[in-house]
């Protein structure tokens, strides 16, 4: 089963919320399922080592047991670009290290969930992005949608890319990111005309929504009709 990159318009525009949401939706479907944060920047250091929020919710809503160093190989302290965190430790992030740690966890269970760091183009070293290592797992990606001035622009660019990419922008997922939007819904009007696939949703602004709560209204069948399956369709 093809992995699920899960990547956003901007950085800040929910990919957490949504990447947490899918992996809730596909466990209550009989699907065992792990999450994954290859890269993490703006960790806190505990006495088990740097620790990211966004990479402990993404395996609080896995449901297989989970190594934090499988779940994210790479967690840097300061909040800042990956590639930057990475040069000022004299660090190199290596495609190598994130592929063997989604192989642990594909090994676990039947659908991994990534999660990128900012959008779809986030720089991991001098010729290496992100993009690079979602190819290099074969993912069907997962665009969330920041829904704010501007996302129209982003997501078209974003999913321009990643069909250059060579990969299959699978579905969209519209995240309210600011209550007072204004024309909402004709910009989401415009992102179902101009996004070739499927909306498998819009969540509403609700910041204190729980991840069960969200993947309820998540179209994870939207997912099924592009040729991603469900293990209940398989048993």
């Amino acid at each position: 089963m093809k992995p699920l990159f899960v990547t956003g318009t901007d950085t800040g525009v929910g990919k957490t919320r949504v990447a947490s949401a899918l992996l809730r939706a596909y466990a209550r479907r009989g699907t065992s399922v792990a999450g994954m944060k290859p890269v993490a920047s703006g960790c806190a250091e505990t006495t088990e080592g740097l620790r990211n929020d966004d990479a402990l919710a993404l395996r609080a809503a896995s449901s297989v047991r989970l190594r934090y160093d499988d779940v994210n190989p790479y967690a840097f302290a300061p909040a800042i670009a990956p590639h930057i965190a990475a040069e000022e430790e004299g660090r190199v992030i290596e495609l190598a290290v994130l592929e063997h740690a989604y192989r642990r966890l594909a090994l676990l269970a039947g659908r991994v969930v990534i999660e990128g760091a900012g959008g779809w183009l986030t720089p991991l070293g001098p010729q290496l992005t992100l993009a690079d290592f979602a190819a290099l797992v074969d993912a069907d990606v997962v665009l969330v949608v920041g829904l704010r001035l501007g996302c129209l622009n982003h997501a078209l660019l974003t999913a321009q890319s990643i069909r250059a990419a060579g990969l299959d922008l699978a579905g969209w997922v519209g995240n309210a990111v600011e209550p007072a939007f204004e024309r909402a819904d004709a910009n989401l009007a415009t992102l179902r005309r101009r996004l070739a696939a499927p909306c498998l949703g819009v969540l509403a602004y609700a910041p204190a929504a729980t991840a069960d709560e969200l993947g309820g209204a998540l179209r994870v069948d939207a997912l099924q009709a592009k040729g991603v399956p469900d293990r209940r369709r398989d048993s």
